[in-house]
């Protein structure tokens, strides 16, 4: 069973180049995702709170087909699905009336916090019906070199502004961060995104920023300072182009 979500799009979620900045993009779906689960059983604060659970994103890969521009009317659908031992599965649509501007496909955890166990897809019910997933033409599973064969781009400090209830850098960030270590990105859009969080980023670590330019295609890896990988990620560009 999908479920659509309403939006305007807040001027205040475009980049320079009046686009919707790719972390908005995935910030619109998570929150639809959980507006289903408001809006049918809890949400995410009382599953954590009153049952001891919350969601971890493991993987999602994006694709934008084209711009959003300020100020927009778009319905946000999401689904779960099947998904099988560890993994809970979840799909994402967004649409400008009948056109679609971008999917998504993406793997979830469920942790009991009080343990640190992860639970198995069969130990919890969803109190709504899944749908068949999406197939997208953006694998989840990709190569990230070694950080001895990329670029180390920069640093970046976890801070106030990047965490959320789980006191580490909220997934939706992570986009846009990678985007402010991409070269010329004001001359470029974004057309896709896959991320793989291996590992929290906590509130104070500095994350060191690797990337490695395939043409259009950028890979990173974020490392903090006990040299963990926490984050490994594809980002696909294109040249700007033309719109309102």
């Amino acid at each position: 069973m999908k479920h659509t979500e309403h939006y305007t799009v807040k001027w205040h979620d475009t980049d320079v180049n009046r686009r919707v900045r790719p972390s908005q993009i995935l910030m619109y779906m998570q929150e639809t995702a959980n507006l289903q689960l408001e809006r049918n059983m809890c949400n995410l604060d009382r599953l954590r709170d009153e049952r001891g659970l919350a969601f971890l994103l493991s993987r999602v890969a994006i694709r934008i087909y084209h711009p959003l521009w300020t100020h927009e009317e778009i319905d946000v659908q999401t689904w779960v699905c099947d998904g099988h031992g560890l993994a809970f599965d979840r799909c994402f649509r967004i649409l400008r009336g009948d056109e679609v501007v971008a999917e998504a496909f993406s793997v979830w955890a469920l942790m009991e916090l009080g343990s640190q166990k992860l639970l198995r897809r069969d130990q919890f019910s969803y109190p709504f019906p899944g749908d068949e997933p999406l197939k997208l033409d953006l694998p989840l599973r990709f190569r990230v070199p070694h950080v001895e064969e990329m670029l180390l781009a920069g640093h970046r400090s976890i801070v106030y502004s990047d965490i959320d209830y789980n006191g580490h850098m909220n997934n939706t960030r992570y986009p846009d961060m990678l985007c402010d270590f991409t070269p010329e990105i004001c001359d470029r859009q974004v057309t896709g995104v896959v991320l793989s969080y291996l590992h929290e980023a906590a509130f104070g670590k500095t994350l060191a920023v690797y990337r490695k330019d395939n043409g259009e295609e950028h890979l990173f890896r974020t490392v903090d300072e006990d040299g963990n990988t926490c984050l490994e990620a594809r980002l696909l560009t294109a040249p700007l182009t033309t719109g309102n």
